[in-house]
């Protein structure tokens, strides 16, 4: 009776602060990094003391967590437990009423588990003395125990309690676990991630999720965001335009006592006004992922110094948000230029891929021997020069707020891999810091980007796009032992 659903991580390849204000967009991608929630009854039998029907209990179990982490209780799954259940109540008919509380009467065992991208182990290889690369990595069992990072939290970057590598674990989290538990408790009905129709087939369904774990998501975190992170945990890869703010306000009063049921009623009906394209890499490139290895920046507190900027200089932070803007709807004319080019004339298309892959780009023109192939070369240069401009742009933001977007190690890393033979793009992806570093390669081209990002102490991820959003699984993916928490929640 255990149901099983997973949510990926994402890559914001362009977007980044941007996205935080309407109508700017973002270019998301969802990767292999999965969330799994694993949600069955804790008990076989409903128990005779069952506080009158009013609670439920509900077990969490956290494999990962070889220690308590600073927080012992997690708002996340919190949220997404209370909100999850509430939606039951509010939308399920009266006759499926009495089967809903006799299932939450028999308890919510839930486990959830993190795929290892999410987290960084660089501490575990180092401690093994094996070399910093993707083949290390993938020594490591799966859902390996999370490294905690040392030292103050408060430094100077910023660093999480956790080391993480940027791929918004809590979004993926809370989807995962909002999912599995309208899944479970009748609400939804989730595709598998094999069914490559899913998103025609239960669009309505997704939408769901995606209305309570934006909400579940935003109430845990204190604060509206910008909800890409939750839209692609939900959707997959696509081009994103955030909703306004207000359609959740009815939640945040909620934490001030209106009853949860009214709150979920609204929202489900309120106008959510986001917009979702569709978008994914072209064919035949590869995105690739490198964690520098300084356990991660503090998104909010970039945010907030991007945002006083902002205010202390708005003639000068618009002009520059302007040209930043112009520069990604360039870099996603051109990806989608070439997606177009791939499906009208394959051929060319992939004759041009091959032949680019192999050398650096200002060689990629003598390869172009007829019209089609020029077209192709045309799209990938000037997409490089998009990229160019939204990193120039990022890097006079973060200068001018005095936070590090681009940091100077970054630039020197970023600037050498795009000199490289048969890559597309680089970048920081999201807010930037010292997360992450991404990549987009011709091919199969990636490997020496993989070993030069070694030599240079930054620590390629087995993370690749997968377009798939939120999804059932056919079973448990768990292969060790656990540690768990008891707690309750109230279901009336």
């Amino acid at each position: 009776m255990a149901v099983v659903a997973s949510a990926p991580g994402k890559v914001l390849m362009t977007g980044g602060y941007l996205i935080l204000e309407r109508p700017n967009a973002g270019l998301v991608l969802s990767t292999n990094a999965r969330f799994f929630a694993i949600v069955k009854p804790l008990y076989d039998e409903i128990k005779p003391d069952s506080w009158a029907w009013a609670w439920t209990d509900v077990k969490l179990t956290s494999p990962q967590l070889s220690r308590e982490s600073f927080e012992s209780r997690n708002p996340f799954v919190e949220q997404a437990v209370q909100y999850a259940v509430a939606t039951a109540y509010a939308t399920l008919d009266n006759n499926k009423k009495e089967f809903l509380h006799k299932l939450l009467l028999q308890g919510l065992d839930i486990t959830i588990l993190g795929s290892n991208e999410f987290y960084s182990y660089r501490n575990q290889i180092e401690a093994r003395g094996l070399p910093l690369t993707p083949e290390a990595l993938a020594t490591l069992p799966p859902f390996t125990s999370i490294t905690f990072n040392t030292g103050e939290s408060n430094g100077e970057n910023c660093k999480p309690e956790v080391a993480k590598t940027g791929l918004g674990s809590s979004a993926a989290m809370t989807t995962a676990v909002v999912g599995a538990l309208l899944h479970y408790l009748g609400v939804v009905n989730l595709s598998s991630s094999k069914d490559q129709h899913q998103e025609k087939k239960d669009a309505t369904d997704l939408d769901v999720v995606h209305m309570i774990a934006q909400t579940a998501h935003c109430i845990a975190q204190g604060k509206v965001g910008s909800g890409f992170d939750v839209s692609s945990a939900v959707y997959g890869s696509h081009r994103y335009v955030r909703f306004s703010p207000e359609v959740i306000s009815s939640a945040q009063v909620a934490a001030k006592g209106l009853p949860l049921q009214e709150v979920i009623i609204d929202i489900l009906k309120g106008k959510w006004d986001h917009e979702r394209t569709k978008f994914s890499l072209p064919p035949l490139m590869t995105l690739l992922l490198g964690e520098p290895g300084t356990g991660g920046s503090s998104t909010p507190s970039m945010v907030g110094a991007v945002k006083k900027w902002q205010k202390s200089d708005p003639q000068k932070s618009l002009e520059t948000w302007r040209k930043l803007s112009e520069a990604n709807s360039s870099l996603e004319v051109q990806l989608n230029m070439l997606s177009k080019l791939a499906e009208d004339h394959w051929d060319a298309y992939k004759c041009t891929i091959e032949n680019c892959r192999r050398l650096k780009s200002d060689k990629w023109l003598e390869q172009a021997s007829e019209p089609k192939q020029d077209a192709v070369v045309k799209a990938l240069l000037g997409a490089r020069d998009a990229m160019l401009g939204i990193r120039y742009h990022m890097r006079l933001m973060g200068e001018a707020a005095g936070v590090p977007i681009e940091p100077e190690s970054q630039t020197q890393l970023l600037d050498a891999t795009m000199n490289m033979e048969g890559i597309l793009l680089a970048g920081v992806p999201g807010a930037g810091g010292f997360d992450a570093v991404f990549a987009v390669t011709l091919g199969d081209s990636g490997s020496n980007v993989t070993k030069m990002w070694s030599s240079q102490n930054v620590l390629a991820l087995l993370v690749k796009e997968d377009p798939c959003g939120v999804s059932l699984e056919s079973g448990d993916p768990r292969i060790s032992g656990v540690t768990a928490a008891v707690s309750s929640v109230h279901i009336e």
